[in-house]
């Protein structure tokens, strides 16, 4: 008894002097929920390739506070905070799963700025000790509002199929990314293939319709925490409405005057510029994934594909199979068809050109915004500057395939897909995307029309 009220009295003497010496206290269990008085910092740990890291012990340090959190089964802790500013988040890097380190260990501890009312989050990455060494600046940032390390981020991010880990192939991995990504690019190649095709516009602000499509899906999750499903209908819906806009009020006038396609590109090229301002003023400069978690790989063989990927590319396929038998087997395909090879005999023949370019400017907008949800999942964040990143791949991929092809523009992007990823077995991954430079150089050096192109006579 003696014993027990003895015990009884240390343990009360130890809670008294912890609070005295303020220990941080721990984040609350449940879910947190941001409104006008409360922000929501929330942590991810992952182990790419197995999943979330649970158990991991954190510290977020602001505001004259500390707070010590763990996190949970999903990999995530969520910390309310009462007070805007820069938080400090730093990772018990000791209580990370065994065998596993920091991607980045100078990344930890990382600064978030968090706003009241929102969220803001940071993603860690848990990996073998062998790849801090093959790529130790490549941690990602995350966060629903804009996170702290904006030039450790890569451009577009990294490809969640493109790490190799034990169990793998990397050759297999590689050319598995390659394909994903190149499906995806596809999306988007095709939109800007297709308003080539009927109206011999090379548009340069389709970059920032793909960026419409990540940003709408950022917000539709992140902001108005609708399902990640509901959210890629809304950033789809958000660019068919954006390209039904840009052809009535811009486009559709200037040809109805005779504005020459020099002159409109230009105008593309404004319209890109000033897109590209406004995302950054609404959204900075910080990388804004549109959901904070990575999905577990599926070991496939001697490759790994993670569920979210596999979604994606069915996405895909089936926009790109809906589009392809539209094209091909309906008579709205072959109006379009006709509009393609000859706008001025379409139109004696009786079909209605400037409808039909309409369609294609929406069906086009609300595929590079389709592209660019997917786009964004697959390099697991989106930015202001993220469609006009890819912009450069996109006219790779139609210029290779062909221009004016729809085919070409899927068969080219694949191709893309492919160098870009494979490049990474000589190049460094920063250098990724120059692989597609050089290919749009030899391309229009050996073969100008491209794959499936038509050759034209000059003069």
């Amino acid at each position: 008894m003696r014993r027990g009220g003895a015990a009884l009295l240390a343990t009360l003497l130890l809670t008294l002097a912890t609070l005295v010496a303020g220990v941080p206290a721990r984040a609350a269990a449940t879910a947190c929920t941001p409104d006008d008085t409360t922000a929501c910092l929330n942590i991810t740990v992952t182990v790419p390739g197995t999943g979330p890291a649970a158990d991991v012990g954190l510290t977020v340090e602001g505001d004259g506070t500390t707070v010590e959190a763990t996190t949970d089964e999903a990999g995530r802790a969520s910390v309310p905070v009462t007070a805007a500013g820069d938080y400090v988040v730093e990772v018990d890097e000791a209580t990370l799963p065994a065998g596993t380190t920091l991607r980045d260990p100078a990344a930890n501890p990382a600064t978030v700025t968090v706003e009241l009312g929102r969220s803001a989050g940071r993603i860690f990455q848990a990996v073998d000790p062998s790849d801090v060494a093959a790529s130790p600046t490549t941690a990602p940032a995350d966060g629903e509002s804009p996170a702290d390390d904006a030039t450790a981020a890569p451009e577009t991010g990294t490809g969640a199929e493109a790490g190799a880990t034990r169990g793998t192939n990397r050759v297999a991995q590689l050319v598995l990314a390659g394909l994903v990504f190149g499906l995806l690019l596809a999306l988007a190649s095709l939109g800007a293939n297709l308003i080539y095709g009927t109206t011999g516009l090379s548009n340069f602000a389709h970059g920032e319709l793909v960026t419409l499509g990540g940003m709408m899906a950022f917000v539709a999750v992140q902001r108005w925490e609708l399902p990640l499903w509901l959210a890629i209908v809304v950033a789809t819906a958000a660019g068919a409405l954006a390209g039904w806009l840009l052809n009535a009020i811009i486009f559709a006038p200037l040809r109805r005057r005779g504005v020459g396609v020099t002159q409109q590109m230009i105008v593309t090229i404004g319209l890109a510029l000033a897109g590209l301002s406004t995302f950054l003023f609404i959204f900075g400069a910080q990388p804004t994934p549109i959901v904070s978690g990575i999905s577990a790989r599926i070991q496939i063989g001697p490759v790994q594909i993670s569920a979210q990927s596999m979604i994606s590319v069915a996405i895909a396929v089936v926009a790109l199979a809906v589009v392809a038998f539209t094209l091909s087997r309906t008579r709205l395909g072959r109006a379009t068809r006709a509009v393609s090879d000859n706008p001025a005999l379409a139109a004696a023949t009786g079909i209605r050109v400037e409808s039909i370019i309409s369609g294609v400017w929406v069906v086009s907008a609300a595929l590079a915004s389709l592209g660019g949800v997917l786009l964004a999942l697959y390099l697991n964040s989106t930015r202001f500057n993220f469609g006009s990143t890819l912009l450069l791949l996109m006219f790779a991929a139609i210029t290779l395939g062909g221009l004016g092809s729809p085919l070409g523009a899927v068969l080219g992007a694949v191709v893309i897909g492919l160098v870009v990823e494979l490049s990474t077995l000589v190049l460094p991954s920063d250098m990724r995307y120059a692989s597609a430079l050089v290919i749009l150089i030899l391309v229009l050096l050996l073969r100008p029309q491209g794959i499936l192109g038509r050759a034209e006579r000059i003069g």
